[in-house]
């Protein structure tokens, strides 16, 4: 097995991973029904992470688009009818 450092892991790494075999060593089957276990996570969690990554974005450039359309915008006199807070 490949040990890469300072890069993530991914799924399909998982799934292609093999072991030296031992004479009492772990149950092959166990092993990799594990490891295909841990790469259907990664990879759930791969799509997770760039569903939020997506909606981040979508939720920042409406922002910037509420901003940009309110930046001229000015509160009303302390004491007008429009006024719901006081300074």
């Amino acid at each position: 097995m490949i040990y890469l450092t300072g890069r993530r892991l991914q799924a399909y790494q998982v799934r292609v991973a093999t072991f030296d075999t031992r004479w009492r060593g772990l149950d092959a089957e166990q092993v990799h029904a594990y490891l295909h276990q841990l790469a259907d996570e990664l990879d759930r969690l791969h799509r997770e992470l760039i569903t939020a990554n997506t909606e981040a974005e979508r939720i920042r450039q409406a922002l910037r688009q509420w901003q940009s359309r309110h930046a001229t915008c000015r509160h009303g006199d302390a004491g007008s009818p429009n006024s719901r807070w006081p300074r």
